[in-house]
């Protein structure tokens, strides 16, 4: 399979979406930047957010949407959809075109991300 070259800023990223993807995408990255400072960046070919390390991930794919969490293990209790994957303490939950995850909820779980690597340091330094 031929590597797509990743898109050139945030921007970029969801303007290259389509569907109900973008949507999704669109309300999710809504969401996480009305919930606290974070830089927002393409990284892995993807949208990354940073805060005392990496706090979040927002990817689309031809047939769902990750929204990824560093320390995503912790925060199950806010959203129990979050699963384990990965190194760290990652957990992702996988939407789908029926998908959603209330804006409230999103909020919630970036706010609760965000003060776990403020109070803990960067998730990958370990």
């Amino acid at each position: 399979m031929k590597k797509a070259k990743p898109a050139a800023n945030p921007d970029a990223y969801v303007a290259a979406l389509s569907g109900w993807q973008r949507v999704t995408v669109e309300s999710l990255r809504a969401a996480v930047l009305a919930s606290a400072k974070l830089e927002e960046t393409i990284k892995w070919g993807h949208l990354v957010y940073f805060s005392h390390g990496p706090v979040l991930l927002i990817r689309a794919e031809e047939k769902r949407v990750l929204f990824g969490f560093w320390r995503g293990r912790r925060l199950t209790k806010i959203d129990p959809r979050l699963k384990p994957g990965g190194k760290y303490e990652m957990a992702t939950i996988e939407l789908h075109e029926e998908d959603q995850v209330p804006t409230a909820t999103a909020r919630r779980l970036v706010k609760e991300a965000v003060k776990l690597n403020k109070t803990l340091g960067d998730p990958t330094d370990i």
